[in-house]
């Protein structure tokens, strides 16, 4: 398997075409899969927020002050927020309104101008689609797409890449029903493939590397479609609401 960079020389603009520069600055072939940093689909979207134009709510206000926090931020968090699962040590812990449980909803200062705040994408795997539709239009290609954005872990310490939108590909490997090599029968195990492969891109992208996206070659991944839900624990199961 292969990890390859793709280098790109400027910096992506608000509403530049994505799929375009990924086809010119990369060669693509049909069986790889594409990992786009979230980061450079949020600028594509638009969605890169100035902060002077955010005039913060009293409860962003009230939380601000609690935690020494800018409140024109926590007012994009709650704004970006289904509900609040923890708030500590000035961390806030949110379900985000596309269902994506992290720290801050996502919003980040980083890799773009100062005044400036990027938003998680809208709908990360319907970008995803967009990404790969697109990129069959220019090439004839078929290439899943994966968008990818840093998370922390509960248990683990250390920040790791993690798929926020799929496309093109099952998220997860599951091994139910196969045998291990004791020849005893797997039950539950899956395990989280497009997480894998953010957490392999990352090493090659960087964070500050120019190599906003990185092709994946020579894995063999399961081409029946399925989204970054897939990835989701069910609140039911989750241990830490």
């Amino acid at each position: 398997m292969q990890v390859i960079p793709i280098h790109v020389p400027s910096e992506i603009t608000p509403f530049e075409g994505i799929p375009g520069i990924m086809a010119s600055c990369a060669d693509l072939s049909d069986g790889d899969i594409l990992v786009v940093a979230q980061k450079v689909v949020s600028k594509q979207e638009g969605r890169i927020v100035r902060l002077d134009a955010i005039t913060p709510s009293l409860l962003a206000e009230g939380i601000a002050s609690q935690y020494g926090k800018d409140p024109r931020i926590i007012h994009l968090i709650l704004e970006e927020s289904k509900k609040i699962l923890r708030m500590s040590n000035g961390i806030i812990i949110v379900e985000t309104n596309s269902g994506l449980v992290c720290a801050n909803a996502g919003i980040d200062e980083s890799n773009i101008e100062s005044g400036y705040a990027a938003l998680l994408p809208k709908d990360p795997d319907a970008s995803a689609l967009l990404i790969s539709n697109k990129i069959k239009e220019i090439t004839g290609k078929t290439i899943p797409v994966i968008i990818s954005d840093t998370f922390g872990r509960p248990f683990r310490m250390g920040q790791t890449d993690c798929a926020i939108g799929v496309c093109g590909m099952s998220p997860i490997l599951d091994y139910a029903g196969k045998r291990d090599s004791f020849g005893r029968k797997l039950r539950v195990t899956e395990i989280a493939i497009a997480d894998e492969l953010c957490a392999a891109a990352e090493l090659a992208m960087g964070k500050s590397l120019g190599n906003p996206a990185v092709i994946i070659r020579g894995y063999s991944f399961d081409p029946k479609d399925g989204t970054s839900a897939g990835l989701l624990r069910p609140e039911a199961e989750d241990l830490f609401r």
